[in-house]
């Protein structure tokens, strides 16, 4: 799946070599965009509800270059690199208790041509461990780098955006993980392919 999307960018990256850039006095354009993301549509599960909270800032700095923060909290209480399929949920996958986050994260997006456009974005895990009786067990830090390819819908005259997305998150860097919660997780890779579904107001 990685090696696809991989290629997936690079013909999309030569492809976008042989357009025209954007006209940046495009009346349409707007510098600023707030956002989140449908991810929080899963606050309605009953099982393992993540209790999920996004909210995003961007800036343009051109029609194809764009930064942004994001801040993000919820809670998990399984290996967050089980794929989705028969395993996860399963019971008897979880952690012994839970862990809860919170991530200001930074990112960066390129438009390559038209709505199409990779992203990078780097989530830093603040994390704090709770056992089955919500006692404290720990903190700990999880680097994230989420990598993206989408595209981009324009909505009434540009004012809003949707942007699904393919992604693929992978953490490098994950520090201080109670011992119990290790040997859950273990068995698992540490990345994580998943859809991306941000939405915005642009201003």
């Amino acid at each position: 799946m990685q090696k696809k999307v991989l290629w997936m960018a690079l013909v999309i990256v030569l492809v976008s070599s042989l357009q025209a850039q954007d006209n940046p006095k495009d009346s349409t354009f707007k510098r600023w965009y707030i956002g989140s993301s449908l991810l929080m549509l899963g606050n309605f599960s009953k099982v393992n509800n993540p209790e999920y909270i996004q909210l995003n800032v961007g800036y343009r700095i051109t029609p194809k270059d764009v930064v942004s923060f994001e801040f993000k909290r919820s809670i998990y209480a399984w290996p967050i690199g089980i794929p989705f399929g028969p395993n996860f949920d399963k019971p008897g996958e979880g952690y012994p208790g839970h862990a809860r986050i919170l991530a200001p994260t930074v990112g960066y997006q390129r438009f390559w041509w038209k709505g199409v456009y990779t992203s990078v974005h780097a989530l830093n895990a603040f994390e704090k461990y709770m056992d089955t009786n919500k006692k404290k067990i720990g903190n700990g830090y999880t680097l994230y780098l989420n990598f993206h390819l989408g595209y981009q819908f324009k909505l009434f005259k540009n004012r809003f955006f949707f942007e699904p997305a393919l992604g693929c998150s992978y953490w490098p860097i994950r520090t201080n993980v109670p011992e119990s919660f290790k040997a859950v997780e273990n068995k698992w890779p540490n990345y994580f392919i998943q859809p991306g579904l941000h939405f915005g107001f642009n201003f």
